[in-house]
């Protein structure tokens, strides 16, 4: 694979987890802080962890917002993980004011209080909504992947899922739309299912 590999670093995340992984799965990556890092990358990544608030505030304060939208218009492999998941969307309960990225429609939503404890933390199956695409090659029909999260996204579009977990309530796991896929879970915890995960989204061709 002729892989250029970026994750964003924006001052939280699991970075050298994430790039650990990508590396196992047969990509390896280099850390991208400016809009110029980006220049002759092949497929990018915003890997997440800390609030919807913070990640939104850092972005734009590095000026990486408008670069991040132009290389999804583009169509070009991106992967956004937990909060690099969320905050592709509108707005969300965790930052009441903040706006994400707006690159999908939608809200991210808190779990309702009940008899789960929240955060959700631990290893939860997740149902497929196209078993047989790319993304899903050589993992299991229900795979097993690790999450650590309060919030998930709610899609206005839910042609776009294309996993759904359920803890509680059912919730998406995953969205792709063209080569913009995200995943609530976190790839980098999630043992053998997550390299696979990652080596298929490294097959991924851009434009």
């Amino acid at each position: 694979m002729n892989v250029h590999l970026g994750i964003i670093d924006y001052g939280a995340g699991n970075l050298h987890s994430v790039r650990n992984t990508f590396s196992a799965a047969g990509g390896h990556a280099r850390f991208i802080t400016t809009p110029a890092d980006m220049d002759g990358l092949t497929h990018l990544v915003l890997p997440g962890v800390g609030s919807f608030g913070n990640c939104a505030a850092q972005l734009r304060r590095q000026r990486l917002e408008e670069s991040i939208r132009a290389w999804i218009a583009r169509d070009r492999p991106f992967l956004g993980i937990c909060i690099g998941y969320q905050i592709l969307f509108e707005e969300g309960d965790e930052s009441p004011g903040t706006p994400g990225l707006g690159i999908l429609r939608g809200r991210v939503r808190r779990f309702e209080p009940g008899g789960l404890k929240v955060p959700h933390m631990g290893w939860n199956s997740v149902s497929p909504t196209k078993p047989n695409a790319p993304l899903w090659r050589g993992l299991d029909e229900t795979p097993w992947f690790y999450f650590v999260h309060s919030f998930y996204p709610e899609p206005a579009d839910r042609g776009i899922i294309a996993a759904a977990c359920t803890y509680g309530e059912t919730f998406a796991a995953a969205i792709q739309r063209g080569n913009l896929v995200a995943t609530q879970f976190h790839p980098e915890k999630s043992q053998d299912a997550g390299v696979q995960f990652l080596e298929n989204f490294l097959m991924l061709e851009g434009r």
